[in-house]
């Protein structure tokens, strides 16, 4: 390991008065800083009558603001080079952009200008308003979403926010005003929920100044929400079959819900998920379903541990005719994982490959300042990065048994089947 390694990121953490954090990494490697701004103000917050309304917002917050026009800050950002994305997540939204050092003043203070003075002018609301129309349409069409989306429902229930649909629903998103957004901004965009992260070649010193001189004035506070409630405990197998009988492929969505993102035991599923469906080609799950077998297109299996039980699903596309035999392969390598446990070969080499993933994920100035992000959201601290390896190395095969049993159970799985498929899979 060399000694920066060693060192691990090391970031320089601040708040400001107002209580915004700023967190700033130094990263020679290009003249280039990324900015990557969070917002508490995820599909959480959405009212359950108008679900999608954060994304909404996602869509319309940089089409205007009190002092400039959404053709403005096109303008402002094409004269430096730089696109801004905006994406939302359950708990989030997130603002990111890459801009030389020499424009991150100007960069912030439009940034500022983009989250404290939104306007959401009628006429690009309008636009908008149609453009998520037709990705939600699409949406619909789409085995994979509609499986994905299914799954998550019936794990937490339609009207929980794990269980919505993130863009909401073609209904919802019509019924949507500009009043609506503008107060969804009032209530969840404050200098208290920004969590802002700079990774760059830049002073960390200069680049917390920068963000205090664009962000420091900002006051006032957000509307306080009610806590998450946990998903209710499963009781029974489900499955449901949505049929699309006009598509060429079914895409299976099955899971559970697991654990915390800050429970003790997510190391041991976090190694369990990269067993089971990550590792190599797809895990276990990969060389049975698709490689041994041939039934499908892809097979994996993904771990979302997250502020409550979080989903741990798998995936799998495949033909119709062979539905029922890779629901019986994902029910027989649960089975087979719960009863044996994962051999200590695997758990060794999938402990060497999370340990040595995570240089390459660290390996741009955006994989760093997600990781930062990451760190700054669970409050895992930011000597995270050099606490991962010991963290993984305490967690025995007897925690990965265990884990297993108590989550991928079968009998209590809960699937969604979306395609050209008519059998009656139990």
């Amino acid at each position: 390991m060399t000694a920066a390694a060693h060192r691990g990121l090391a970031p320089v953490r601040a708040v400001l008065p107002n209580g915004a954090v700023v967190i700033a990494k130094q990263s020679p490697t290009t003249p280039a800083v990324t900015v990557h701004a969070s917002f508490r103000a995820g599909t959480e917050f959405d009212p359950a009558s108008l679900p999608g309304l954060s994304h909404f917002v996602s869509r319309t917050i940089d089409r205007g603001t009190v002092s400039r026009t959404a053709d403005d800050i096109a303008d402002e950002l094409d004269s430096r080079g730089v696109a801004l994305t905006v994406t939302v997540n359950r708990h989030a939204m997130w603002f990111v952009c890459t801009c030389l050092v020499e424009d991150l003043s100007s960069i912030l203070s439009l940034l500022a200008d983009i989250v404290m003075h939104p306007t959401f002018p009628q006429a690009e609301v309008e636009m908008k308003r149609g453009e998520i129309a037709t990705l939600i349409r699409q949406d619909d069409d789409n085995p994979a979403v509609v499986a994905s989306e299914g799954v998550l429902a019936d794990l937490y229930g339609a009207g929980h926010p794990y269980g919505r649909r993130p863009r909401g629903t073609v209904d919802s998103i019509e019924h949507v005003t500009d009043a609506d957004l503008r107060r969804f901004h009032a209530e969840r965009f404050s200098p208290g929920s920004l969590s802002l992260v700079m990774v760059g070649d830049m002073e960390t010193g200069r680049a917390i100044d920068a963000a205090a001189a664009a962000f420091g004035g900002w006051t006032g506070g957000i509307l306080a929400a009610p806590p998450l409630s946990d998903p209710p405990a499963p009781v029974a197998r489900r499955v449901r079959v949505v049929p699309m009988m006009n598509k060429a492929q079914a895409d299976i969505a099955y899971g559970f819900t697991s654990v915390r993102r800050s429970d003790p035991d997510y190391y041991a599923y976090w190694l369990l998920n990269n067993i089971l469906g990550q590792y190599a080609l797809g895990g276990r799950l990969g060389d049975r379903i698709r490689e041994r077998e041939g039934m499908a297109y892809y097979a994996f299996s993904s771990l979302d541990a997250n502020i409550i039980p979080g989903p741990l699903t798998i995936r799998a596309g495949v033909s119709p005719d062979n539905v029922d035999r890779a629901i019986a392969a994902i029910d027989e390598e649960l089975a087979k994982i719960a009863g044996e446990g994962p051999t200590e070969s695997e758990v060794k080499e999938s402990r060497q490959y999370l340990v040595g993933s995570m240089p390459r994920t660290l390996e741009t100035n955006s994989g760093i300042a997600m990781f930062l992000q990451t760190e700054e959201f669970f409050g895992l601290g930011l000597d995270y990065d050099l606490r991962v390896p010991a963290l993984l190395d305490a967690v025995t095969r007897d925690a990965l048994v265990a884990a297993a049993r108590r989550t991928l159970m079968p009998a209590q799985a809960t699937a969604v089947i979306a395609g050209p498929y008519s059998g009656t899979a139990r």
